[in-house]
């Protein structure tokens, strides 16, 4: 990670998000328009789970997230000097499908608050919640449907995705009644769930665009690492983010007993922290305030923050090297690189 000021480190962030609220906004119109397109009773609980409306269905100013995955589709598509305008169905579906994913999510894990406000579940009950996500799901397939060979390859590509995402989100699922996982597992879940998606984001930018089976597989890469490195980002905030900047309670991962990446690497390892934290997530009930104050305290000192937060800033390196290996100029790296330091260094 950075080693310098502060304001170096800002400067970075908020370079990667001008990039990525620049690139968001290319697809925001054609992601709206998808969802105008629904039906009356679908329509105000999609729009109230991305912020767009509240629960009496009107006008808000909140917004519909990061739509990380959205603008990274077209970022890959301008670094290959293709039409963007090609690639924007592809950051429609993949939105789309990432917002499937958060709405379902959310009913298993329980959780109450999404982007700093109740979740569509908590609010407006579990079936919505679902038959929301069911919808998100079908029309981010049918964006790409087509007759073109680009459109076939593209829904083969968000088809096969959403398929390991499931398998990820069925491993996770399962490990909530295991009281161990190794290392291995819980990075096997953060690739599915998390990597895959981006990856296949940056990828569809590639090939919808234009871009060769070279600028493809090392774009896809390039989300993939980032894809990594963005849920280890998330892991550590889920466990020492602040709230007013993530928008959820503090220490809620570890309140409801998540494995997460810092959690696996600190049971795994040895030592007196790592068997109490063990202890302690081998019970059953949700974690009180202090005991999950104590969780966080055990964690760092075993090392699950530390080896997280070098794991991020690897991947992060990671991703950089494939748009190298790519040949791209600085000017066409820029813009992803930047994407990669608002990913890595990111507060919420």
């Amino acid at each position: 990670m950075y080693t310098d000021t502060a304001e170096t480190l800002e400067s970075a962030v908020d370079a990667g998000r001008n990039h990525t609220l620049r690139a968001a906004g290319i697809a925001t119109p054609a992601l709206r328009a998808t969802i105008d397109t629904l039906g009356s009773r679908i329509r105000p609980i999609v729009g109230y789970h991305f912020g767009w409306l509240d629960l009496a269905g009107q006008p808000t100013d909140q917004g519909s997230g990061k739509m990380v995955r959205a603008a990274l589709t077209i970022l890959a598509a301008e670094a290959c000097g293709g039409d963007v305008q090609r690639a924007v169905c592809g950051a429609v579906a993949v939105e789309l499908v990432h917002n499937f994913s958060l709405l379902h999510d959310d009913v298993m894990d329980g959780d109450l608050e999404r982007r700093g406000r109740p979740t569509v579940w908590a609010t407006l009950g579990v079936p919505a919640a679902i038959l929301a996500g069911d919808v998100l799901l079908a029309r981010g397939c049918a964006v790409l449907e087509g007759d073109s060979e680009h459109r076939i390859w593209a829904t083969k590509l968000l088809t096969e995705t959403i398929a390991t995402l499931a398998e990820g989100q069925m491993a996770d699922v399962a490990f909530e009644h295991r009281t161990t996982i190794s290392l291995e597992e819980a990075l096997a879940v953060s690739e599915a769930k998390t990597a895959a998606l981006l990856s296949c984001a940056c990828e569809l930018g590639a090939g919808l665009a234009g871009g060769g089976a070279k600028a493809r597989k090392r774009l896809a890469k390039f989300g993939w690492h980032l894809g990594v490195a963005f849920q280890l980002v998330d892991d550590v905030l889920g466990i020492w983010g602040d709230p007013a900047a993530t928008g959820k309670p503090a220490g809620s991962d570890l309140r409801n007993r998540k494995k997460s990446i810092p959690v696996a690497v600190a049971m795994n390892g040895t030592g007196a922290a790592a068997e109490e934290l063990a202890a302690i997530y081998r019970g059953a009930e949700p974690l009180s305030d202090d005991m999950a104050d104590r969780a966080a305290k055990l964690i760092e000192s075993a090392g699950g923050r530390a080896w997280t937060e070098a794991e991020i800033d690897r991947h992060r390196r990671g991703a950089a090297d494939q748009l190298e290996a790519l040949g791209l100029t600085e000017e066409q790296r820029r813009p992803l690189l930047a994407m990669a330091d608002y990913v890595a260094f990111r507060n919420h």
